[in-house]
């Protein structure tokens, strides 16, 4: 029996593979599904601003795994294509910068091109140049977003086809031992659950005290607004990743407009009203990049907190000295979702060793504090 805790992009994905793999496959979670991060998360495809290169070899790994998710279920309702047109504003010196960033991903066969006016008008009309100035422009059509919940949701109905069991509102408050070894969880009900492995797809709370601290995966959070407007008169059918707001197609004619710098204070149990001086900055940045959305006003308002391991990259693999415990924790999750499901399901039953997550085991925090 292999417990997965977390019913997130990365538990589902994980859950998934094992149990379409043969695995008997138990799912836990707090909540509901997608409830946590993954509800709370921009959910952009891409591998942009992800070095070295072995991080952007994972991310741009994750997004050809997608592309083969998506040919296995036919129908994805989840994606959402069309690729990104970013650009940065700021100084010639910035611009440079810009310029050696995309060149960079070129010579790493990252599909990346030039926009000039013209043809970003083509891509989305709605744009005001006036935002754009003469910063470079790029678009990377390979790039996309996705519906998080559902695409967890979609991802646990087919791992329970194949005999996985799910339990929902149903809160891990500790992991039984046997010397070295985990040998299952507890719920907050009292109940245990045996297993053969536990993997812990937590996200932002895989440092929860209720662990063993030689099990815990040290985090360094960050907090991102996301507001979400009302159906609007615009034309958006991409992610617009630009220098002080990034926008994207939420459905129904609806846009999510989001900014991550925020500062972790404000995400301690409290979220902004809609009518809050950051939601209004941030509609107004917004506006200027489409001029379209004058007027609007928030509809909802989410603050989101990201699963970053504290050195910034991801955590997947076992913990150092225990047995029957996986770790599966990790920043740009969406992206890296459906990789991770397989290289997970790969490791554990196949007994592979996956080399290209050698850079990223847990270990390595074990190793620091030693």
């Amino acid at each position: 029996m292999i417990i997965v805790i977390g019913a997130g992009v990365i538990g589902a994905s994980v859950a998934y593979r094992l149990a379409s793999a043969g695995a008997a496959v138990t799912l836990l979670d707090a909540g509901r599904i997608g409830g946590g991060t993954s509800s709370t998360s921009f959910a952009w495809v891409n591998s942009h601003h992800k070095t070295p290169r072995a991080y952007h070899d994972l991310n741009f790994a994750g997004m050809q795994a997608h592309r083969e998710l998506r040919e296995v279920f036919g129908d994805a309702p989840w994606w959402h294509g069309g690729g990104t047109i970013e650009w940065e504003g700021g100084t010639e010196d910035d611009h440079i910068k810009y310029r050696q960033k995309v060149a960079l991903l070129q010579s790493w066969d990252y599909a990346a091109e030039w926009l000039d006016h013209r043809q970003l008008l083509a891509l989305e009309p709605d744009i005001d140049l006036t935002a754009v100035g003469d910063a470079p422009v790029a678009y990377f059509p390979d790039d996309g977003w996705i519906d998080p919940v559902v695409y967890c949701q979609a991802l646990i109905s087919a791992a329970k086809k194949f005999g996985a069991k799910v339990k929902l509102n149903t809160r891990v408050s500790s992991l039984t031992m046997t010397r070295q070894r985990v040998t299952g969880t507890v719920t907050e009900d009292g109940t245990t659950h045996a297993a053969d492995m536990v993997i812990n797809c937590t996200g932002r709370w895989a440092d929860q005290t209720s662990f063993p601290t030689s099990l815990r995966v040290p985090l360094a959070p960050s907090a991102g607004l996301m507001v979400f407007t009302p159906p609007v008169a615009s034309n958006v059918s991409r992610v617009i990743f630009s220098p002080n707001v990034h926008i994207r197609p939420d459905g129904a004619g609806r846009l999510l407009i989001c900014r991550n710098d925020l500062d972790l204070s404000l995400s301690s149990g409290t979220t902004p009203s809609i009518d809050s001086p950051q939601v209004s900055a941030l509609l107004q940045a917004a506006t200027k990049v489409l001029p379209a959305l004058a007027g609007v006003e928030a509809e909802a308002v989410r603050v989101g907190i990201r699963a970053i391991p504290a050195d910034q990259f991801p955590a997947i693999g076992p913990i150092p000295d225990v047995d029957g415990y996986y770790v599966a924790v990790t920043h740009s999750g969406v992206t890296l979702a459906p990789y991770i499901g397989l290289a997970v399901a790969d490791e554990l039953l196949n007994k592979a060793i996956r080399s290209e997550l050698e850079s990223f085991r847990p270990s390595r925090f074990a190793s620091q504090s030693r």
